[in-house]
């Protein structure tokens, strides 16, 4: 029920993931949320931020950023950073994922997506089958909308952890779930 909504990976932070090995691997381009992704909500671009983006120009990867936010606010966060933007992206919706893509000249199966939110971010990447990460918000304190948006992603991830538990003791998830459908297999039978 809830696997659209699943991340392909999980990380503690943006600035946790191994941008050289994704490099190594083929992928060429990086969409990244920002707020609560790179900086906290409304911050403009710190030392971290900009030395990170600094590093995977370096690399050689082309980024974009990719928000909802209004064009004022990405375009002073990206003044310092200095890549690829789309703003009021209306994420989950594709168009920007896509536009994203064309800006930087790459595609769905060399890029990937790195954003904090599951019903917006990580769920717009899976619609069009981009591999995505999902990371830790950075700060805790958001606004209203996005603090219920948070107990919602709360029961996602517990059953993606859930999934993701079974998966590694070779239970077969769906068949455990199937019988559970309505009690959103949070507590699996024993």
């Amino acid at each position: 029920m809830f696997e659209r909504f699943f991340p392909d990976k999980t990380v503690s932070s943006t600035y946790a993931i191994d941008y050289e090995k994704l490099y190594k691997i083929g992928y060429r381009g990086i969409l990244f949320d920002i707020d609560n992704t790179l900086v906290e909500h409304g911050s403009e671009a710190t030392d971290r931020a900009k030395k990170l983006f600094s590093r995977l120009k370096d690399i050689g990867f082309e980024c974009c950023l990719i928000s909802n936010n209004k064009k004022k606010r990405v375009h002073s966060f990206n003044e310092e950073i200095g890549v690829h933007s789309v703003f009021n992206a209306h994420k989950p919706a594709k168009k920007g994922y896509y536009y994203a893509m064309e800006l930087m000249g790459t595609n769905l199966e060399n890029t990937v997506f790195v954003g904090d939110q599951l019903f917006t971010d990580i769920f717009g990447a899976k619609r069009i089958g981009m591999k995505n990460y999902l990371v830790k918000p950075i700060n805790e304190k958001e606004e209203i909308q996005i603090v219920l948006k948070r107990k919602l992603e709360r029961i996602v991830l517990k059953e993606y952890r859930l999934k993701k538990s079974l998966k590694r003791r070779g239970k077969n998830w769906r068949k455990i779930c199937r019988g559970n459908r309505f009690k959103g297999c949070l507590h699996p039978p024993q």
